[in-house]
């Protein structure tokens, strides 16, 4: 089936939105809870942790987080912060003094003043018309707050851009000067039609009718994620297996045993990768045993690692090989993992 179609709907009682390309799922966005990535707080700051290069912050309802920005910041000072990232089992989330209130088309930044423009739109009449919008809307706005206006505005009307910026510049506002007072909950992270909404593509067709997970084959994609091993094409496979230090990658070649069988699985399995890790909600260290191929090839499945993960945004780093051959990376954790979501989704 060609073409993209944005599923909604629930799993148990918890909502989730699956967006579907050409047939294949592409996208997630699951539930959150209050302290999932992109919420903003405010919290009280508790004293710095000498060795661990931060700060424990009091949170609502007696949860605390990290924050690793310490200067000028004394204990029991009220803060305003935002989660920027999953915790990882029996530890805080990792908190920012960074606020972003994002929007489809702009992202306002209480604390980090400037105009920015995405560098994808590139025709100049339209990023003056652009620039103008901003102008308009941020007349008068205080000198600390900054807009991003991000590169979905190029298919966007005027008008809409000027309307959600305006309304995301008194969000910000309200946010920024409410400061004072016990820890709670400013606003909330992205409920997954809202995230769908604001971070993905537009879809071709929505589709939020009884069973449309299952009519769309998310659930039958949802059950094969949370097995630990694919196959590739060739025959070639690869196991994915999250531990608490890390994720370990397997690859192999399979019953292919010709001299080009482990470089094509490689780049299989690093055409794939990339998804895999995305849809799975897979973070941390990556540490990957790719099927054994010739040095004078890594740098082919490198290449091929790397333009995978251009797609994924800033919050990749591929470190590169290991003196065993191995390919490690760092992915930033931006959800809960598939598998632990899913178990608190299933019924009692």
């Amino acid at each position: 089936m060609k073409g993209t179609v944005l599923a909604l709907g629930q799993i148990g009682e918890r909502e989730v939105a699956a967006l579907i390309v050409d047939g294949r799922l592409d996208e997630l966005a699951l539930a959150p809870d209050n302290l999932a990535p992109g919420a903003v707080l405010r919290g009280r700051a508790g004293r710095p942790m000498k060795g661990m290069g931060g700060m424990f912050v009091e949170l609502p309802g007696g949860q605390r987080g990290f924050l690793r920005q310490t200067k000028g910041i004394a204990p029991g000072q009220p803060v305003l912060v935002q989660v920027a990232g999953v915790a990882e089992k029996g530890k805080a989330p990792p908190l920012s003094l960074k606020l972003a209130v994002k929007g489809r088309h702009a992202v306002l930044t209480p604390g980090a003043p400037g105009l920015n423009i995405s560098r994808a739109i590139r025709d100049e009449a339209q990023r003056e018309g652009l620039g103008r919008i901003a102008a308009k809307v941020m007349d008068g706005a205080d000198e600390t707050l900054g807009l991003i206006l991000r590169s979905s505005c190029a298919e966007a009307a005027p008008e809409e851009v000027a309307e959600e910026t305006a309304s995301l510049r008194a969000l910000a506002e309200a946010i920024a000067a409410d400061i004072d007072g016990l820890p709670e909950l400013l606003l909330a992270a992205p409920d997954p039609k809202e995230r769908a909404w604001r971070d993905w593509p537009l879809p071709d067709t929505v589709d939020d009718s009884p069973g449309a997970l299952d009519r769309h084959g998310v659930l039958a994609a949802i059950e094969q994620l949370l097995q630990s091993e694919l196959a590739l094409p060739g025959g070639a496979s690869m196991a994915i297996e999250p531990t608490r230090a890390l994720v370990a990658v397997d690859v192999n070649t399979g019953a292919d045993t010709s001299p080009a069988a482990g470089l094509k699985a490689c780049i299989a399995a690093a055409r794939e990768l990339p998804r895999q890790l995305r849809l799975r909600g897979l973070g941390g260290l990556v540490v990957i045993d790719l099927a054994p191929c010739p040095k004078r090839d890594r740098h082919v499945v490198e290449q091929v690692l790397r333009k995978g993960f251009r797609g994924e945004g800033g919050d990749t780093v591929l470190a590169g090989w290991t003196p065993l051959g191995n390919f490690e990376l760092q992915r930033r954790r931006d959800r809960q993992p598939l598998a632990e979501w899913m178990q608190g989704a299933a019924p009692a």
